[in-house]
This record gives structure tokens, C-alpha cells and sequence, in this order.
């Protein structure tokens, strides 16, 4: 059920994604960046079941659009070209980006009204929580 991801999110914590950006492989500067960046989450889905999500930044904007299960070609915010299928998985909705025999994955939950995403590389895990805006 992507439909209770659908909103607009405003991140309000972010933990460890320092060191989640170093272990995927993320330059100094734009870690500073993305340290920095408190971006905002719009989900939204099509009546054809295309689920768009797009990160909103005073320093970038970047959107992709997807289908659950359909591997698809992803240029992420940070420019690595990865290999990226979204799932469910226990109502959790799961990103596995691959790339250069790398993988990483997100898992996002709504939980107490809070969008939680865990970034997770290795034994890595970065914690961004989010809150729905009215």
C-alpha cells in the first residue's frame, strides 16, 4: 500500500548520514552539502500506479518515477548511476540501488505519523525522520 507514503514529508532529523554518504562513497563537498541539506519529500502516485518521488532542496531538486518491482536506470542526487528497484516488503517501502558490485538500500516506514528512512550500506545505517506537512 504506497498510498500512505503519498504527501509531502519535511525532514526534521537526520542521523549518521555522514557517515552513510562516506560509505557509499560520497566526495567531501557534497557531503558538507548533504549534511547541511534539510530536503523536503514529495510522494505522489498516477491512476497507472507510477509512484513519483521527488527531494526538494534550497540546493537541488531531484525526482524519479517508478513502478513497484520494475528495475529501472536511477541517477542519484549524488550522480551515480545505479540499478534501482522499489518493493514492499512488510510494509515497508524498500530502494536496492546497485552499482559498481555495490548495493545499498533504503527502507521507508510511516510510523506514528512519521515517515523514518533508513539508509543502509554495509553495517552502515543512517536514520532521516520525516514529518507530513498540513
Amino acid at each position: 500500500m504506497v498510498e500512505k507514503f503519498v504527501g509531502t514529508w519535511k525532514m526534521v532529523s537526520s542521523e549518521n548520514f555522514d557517515d552513510y554518504m562516506k560509505a557509499i562513497g560520497v566526495g567531501f563537498a557534497v557531503r558538507q552539502v548533504g549534511n547541511r541539506t534539510k530536503p523536503s519529500l514529495v510522494v505522489t502516485v498516477d491512476d497507472q500506479g507510477t509512484v513519483s518521488m521527488k527531494t526538494q532542496s534550497t540546493f537541488k531538486t531531484s525526482e524519479i518515477k517508478f513502478k513497484l518491482n520494475e528495475p529501472f536506470e536511477e541517477t542519484t542526487a549524488d550522480d551515480r548511476k545505479t540499478r534501482t528497484v522499489f518493493s514492499l516488503e512488510n510494509g515497508k517501502l524498500v530502494q536496492k540501488q546497485c552499482w559498481d558490485g555495490k548495493e545499498t538500500s533504503i527502507e521507508r516506514e510511516v510510523t506514528d505519523g512519521k515517515l523514518i528512512a533508513r539508509c543502509i550500506m554495509g553495517d552502515v545505517v543512517a536514520v532521516r525522520t520525516y514529518v507530513k506537512e498540513a
